[in-house]
């Protein structure tokens, strides 16, 4: 019996071994093998998110450095104290005054 397809181009082309070898090899790459481009997509991201944050904590760690800077002088540490924690000198009386126009009213 005579295969009525043989002499068609699509057919030349799916029945060479080399193209399932080749469609076999891409499979594999990119849904089954542990290294597979999904999972290096996802590893990227994990990457970008990680490096995102060592730059963030970086900057905060800069920040705080400079704080610290800053407290060894007494004066900073008084004025720190008196702005943070309301702290006051014994001869001193302090008032918080709170206008209605100060606050931020919230949205609903």
């Amino acid at each position: 019996m005579k295969n009525p397809f043989k002499g068609k181009s699509w057919y030349k082309i799916l029945s060479n071994r080399y193209v399932w070898v080749s469609l076999s090899f891409i499979t594999w790459m990119l849904f089954l093998d542990n290294y597979s481009y999904f999972e290096h997509r996802f590893l990227n991201k994990q990457i970008d998110e990680l490096e995102e944050n060592a730059s963030y904590y970086q900057n905060e760690i800069k920040k705080d450095e400079e704080k610290i800077k800053q407290l060894k002088n007494p004066l900073q540490i008084e004025k720190y104290a008196r702005e943070k924690y309301f702290m006051k000198k014994d001869s001193e009386d302090i008032y918080i005054i709170e206008f209605k126009g100060d606050t931020v009213k919230k949205e609903k």
